[in-house]
């Protein structure tokens, strides 16, 4: 992986969160992805470690999980 990936599930917390990365790192540091809409990713996401979200994974493999939103279950519904 050669960017950080922010995983989001469109809430207003997540929103402000990647605003918040996006500015801190730059969009060409960053994929953003919404798994709210992108509900095909949420596997990709738990792979990677990820238990909830917003999360930031960066390119060595940390999770970073930011200001508790959803959890992937809630997201799973």
């Amino acid at each position: 992986m050669s960017k950080s990936v922010f995983y989001h599930a469109g809430c207003p917390v997540c929103v402000s969160a990647e605003q918040d990365v996006v500015t801190l790192i730059g969009t060409e540091n960053v994929s953003v992805v919404n798994i709210g809409e992108n509900r095909d990713r949420i596997l990709e996401a738990e792979d990677l470690g990820v238990k909830s979200v917003p999360a930031l994974v960066t390119p060595n493999g940390n999770v970073l999980h930011i200001n508790y939103g959803a959890s992937i279950e809630e997201v799973k519904g």
